[in-house]
C-alpha cells in the first residue's frame, strides 16, 4: 500500500513520483540519483500494436537515439506481469532490445506493477517527461493520432518530440497533458 501522499496521480508542474526500480543488467536505479538530468519514461509492451507501429517504423528508437545524444535519461518501463501480454524478463527485454536496435539508457523490469501504478501508466506506449529539477513535465501520447498505422506517424503532431525539445530549451511545455493512446498495461490482476 502507498502513503496517502503517494497514491495520488501525477501531476505536470509537480514534483514527479520518487521510485527505485531495477534495469536489466541488475542495476539499481533511482529518480533521485538522476536529478539534474532529464528523465523519459516510456511504458512499453513489445505485444502491443501502437508500440509496434512506433518501433516498426524505427520512429521510438529514433527519439530514443535524439534524446540520449542530448543527455536525456531514456528509461523504458515493462509492466507488464508474468503470464500476461507484455511480460519480459530481462534476457528477453535485452534480446528485443537487440533485434528492434532500441537505445534507450535502460529498461526497468516492473513485474508487480509498483513504479506503473505510482505513475498511473495506462497504456503503451505512456511517455512521460521528468526535468532536471525533479518536476514533472510532460506525460500523455507520443503523439496526436491514436492508431496502429506506422503511415500515421508522418501526419501527426509529435507531443513527446515537442515536449522534449521545450524542456530540453527552458521553455515551458505547450502541450504538458495529452491524451495517451495504445494498448492497456497487464498489470497483475
Amino acid at each position: 500500500m502507498l502513503p496517502a501522499a503517494q497514491a495520488a496521480s501525477p501531476e505536470v508542474g509537480r514534483p514527479a513520483p520518487a521510485f527505485t526500480a531495477t534495469d536489466t543488467q541488475g542495476r539499481t536505479v533511482s529518480l533521485d540519483g538522476l536529478r539534474g538530468r532529464t528523465v523519459v519514461l516510456e511504458w512499453t509492451n513489445a505485444e502491443c500494436p501502437y508500440v509496434g507501429k512506433h518501433y516498426g517504423a524505427d520512429n521510438m528508437q529514433k527519439l530514443q537515439r535524439e534524446a540520449t545524444a542530448a543527455g536525456v535519461v531514456w528509461l523504458s518501463v515493462i509492466s507488464s506481469a508474468p503470464g500476461e501480454q507484455g511480460y519480459a524478463d530481462a534476457k528477453e527485454a535485452e534480446r528485443l532490445n537487440a533485434e528492434r536496435k532500441a537505445a534507450p539508457s535502460a529498461v526497468l523490469l516492473d513485474p508487480d506493477g509498483r513504479l506503473g501504478h505510482l505513475y498511473d501508466a495506462r497504456v503503451t506506449p505512456h511517455m512521460f517527461v521528468i526535468g532536471p529539477d525533479g518536476t514533472l513535465r510532460y506525460m500523455g501520447g507520443i503523439d496526436s493520432i491514436p492508431s496502429a498505422r506506422a503511415a500515421d506517424i508522418d501526419k501527426a503532431e509529435p507531443y513527446l518530440r515537442n515536449a522534449l525539445h521545450q524542456v530540453l530549451d527552458g521553455q515551458p511545455v505547450e502541450k504538458a497533458v495529452t491524451r495517451p493512446y495504445g494498448c492497456t498495461v497487464k498489470y497483475a490482476s
